[in-house]
């Protein structure tokens, strides 16, 4: 569990005047991959990239295989706001 970011900007993004959904957005459209930061390790996401489109800049619960640094995603669930 952690939160959808990308692996250029990671837990800071770089983008003034955009939302961490935005930025992470625009940074995958440029061709870095999506990445999950969990405290200060940082991740690379690799496959269901629809979902973690769906999920960029949230907390997520990621299903997955790790190979080094690399998560081989399985599913995707986003973390559920309490009332």
């Amino acid at each position: 569990t952690g939160t959808v970011s990308d692996a250029m900007c990671g837990a800071h993004h770089m983008e003034k005047g955009k939302t961490a959904a935005e930025c992470t957005r625009d940074c995958v459209k440029q061709g870095t991959k999506y990445a999950l930061v969990v405290g200060e390790k940082i991740y690379t996401l690799e496959g269901h990239e629809p979902e973690l489109d769906r999920v960029a800049g949230m907390k997520a619960t990621i299903e997955d295989r790790v190979s080094g640094e690399t998560l081989t995603v399985q599913s995707v669930v986003p973390e559920m706001k309490m009332k």
